[in-house]
């Protein structure tokens, strides 16, 4: 198992820790790095206009695309870190 995987599988542990709510936006951001660190690029068809939430989960995790997993947990990883310090 990588460096970064052993810190990416802490840090989704760690985020279970967290106790005030980081925002839409950095929710998003996470969900798209999770994603993108554990499945790759997206696939399958945009949802429709009436998922809003879907849609907005979709994009984010599309405009990460062609992100290695690695650097998708390495970002993940930062990102979660600071959340715990801040």
């Amino acid at each position: 198992m990588s460096d970064a995987k052993k810190k990416f599988d802490k840090a989704v542990a760690d985020l279970k820790a967290l106790k005030d709510d980081p925002g839409n936006a950095t929710k998003l951001k996470l969900y798209a790095l999770f994603k993108q660190a554990s499945v790759g690029d997206v696939e399958g068809k945009r949802p429709g206009f009436t998922d809003m939430v879907g849609r907005a989960k979709y994009d984010a995790w599309a405009a990460l695309k062609g992100t290695s997993p690695e650097v998708a947990m390495t970002q993940y990883t930062d990102l979660v870190n600071g959340l715990l310090k801040a």
